[in-house]
């Protein structure tokens, strides 16, 4: 018969398994952190050499750009979200492999998808501030932010000159997009009359934009032409998200840099009822999201209608969670701190731009 361990053995593997335990809670509990620091670039934005930038003049510059001949009404210009993780760089090269297969897999299906039969797409490639630039409120954080908003600037103003050719437009920009997009509204738009005359409407989706000081007049109600719908949407039951996310949330100021929005109020466009307004909006007036990850380029996704209420509080669209699991966040840390591979409004948003672009015509 064997005997039994000796106590002191049986108190050193418990001592150890005690360990490994703890490391491991440990592990969990900082995981974010360790993540979010492998991902610093570990350089002042001030002695960084960001990668080359891009010439419009090529289509390797733009991850979409439509060709003459379309039989569409209107342009969609599109400012892609966050696809960069991070790393050595604070911005990303043009050809990041993974930044830009998650582009075409996850974001144009899901976000540039609800506006393809409203106009053709113009999607500028940018050296776009990586996902570390947008966890942390350091001052290299915001220059790498500021020095992506000269790309997309640049590739606006081609679009303009090169292709537009006097066609109503509608701006699209997704989170760091949005923010980018806000600019453009301020410095290129809304300082042109020819130009703000054109505009259909801007869609800023999960952006926050100060609501005393909008680049351009906010929609205030349906069939609006010309008008801005911003919004930054949190989960019901997320108690104290809301108040962190306006507590570091970034706005640009008079003089072009990017500030702390607090103490000021942000804009909420309800995207279920189509204006700014704190009237709150059922379920049952969801035209449907969609999971479009993955599809092909052009197809159109099924629509889950009613999955989601949706109330602007205190500046912040408080959103229902939605019953589908096709509609839930997966991936690894990275992935869960960008915009998710599905979109809630996707046929709200469709609806609405087709509805400001007939009023925009009408008018």
């Amino acid at each position: 018969m064997d005997k039994p361990a000796p106590r002191r053995t049986r108190w050193w593997f418990a001592g150890i398994l005690g360990m490994l335990v703890v490391l491991a809670l440990g592990v969990v509990a900082f995981w974010g952190d360790l993540v979010s620091t492998a991902l610093d670039p570990k350089v002042p934005f001030q002695t960084y050499d960001p990668p080359p930038g891009p010439n419009y003049a090529t289509s390797g510059s733009w991850y979409l750009r439509a060709k003459p001949g379309s039989t569409l009404a209107a342009d969609i210009f599109f400012v892609a979200p966050t696809t960069y993780d991070g790393g050595r760089n604070w911005n990303a090269r043009l050809n990041a492999r993974k930044a830009n297969r998650q582009f075409e897999a996850v974001m144009a299906p899901n976000y540039v998808g609800p506006f393809v039969s409203v106009g053709r797409v113009f999607a500028p490639r940018y050296r776009q501030a990586s996902l570390y630039s947008l966890t942390t409120l350091r001052e290299d954080a915001r220059e790498a932010r500021q020095f992506a908003y000269g790309d997309v600037r640049d590739a606006f103003r081609w679009y303009v000159e090169q292709d537009n050719g006097g066609r109503p437009f509608i701006i699209v920009g997704v989170e760091q997009g949005g923010t980018l997009a806000s600019r453009l509204l301020a410095d290129e738009v809304a300082r042109d009359p020819v130009l703000q005359s054109r505009l259909v409407a801007a869609y800023l989706i999960d952006t926050v934009v100060a609501a005393d000081a909008p680049p351009i007049a906010p929609c205030v109600q349906r069939a609006q032409a010309g008008c801005l719908a911003a919004w930054a949407q949190v989960y019901d039951g997320d108690f104290d998200k809301p108040r962190r996310l306006l507590e570091r949330a970034l706005v640009w100021n008079e003089h072009g840099e990017l500030a702390n929005l607090a103490p000021r109020p942000a804009l909420c466009f309800n995207p279920l009822l189509g204006a700014v307004t704190d009237q709150p909006a059922p379920a049952r007036l969801h035209l449907g999201a969609a999971n479009a990850t993955g599809l092909e380029w052009g197809a159109r996704p099924a629509f889950l209608a009613r999955q989601v209420s949706a109330r602007c509080e205190g500046g912040v669209l408080m959103v229902s969670h939605p019953k589908s699991s096709a509609l839930k966040r997966t991936g690894d840390w990275a992935d869960r701190r960008k915009v998710p591979g599905f979109n809630l409004f996707y046929a709200d948003l469709e609806a609405d731009a087709k509805e400001r672009l007939a009023a925009w015509q009408s008018r």
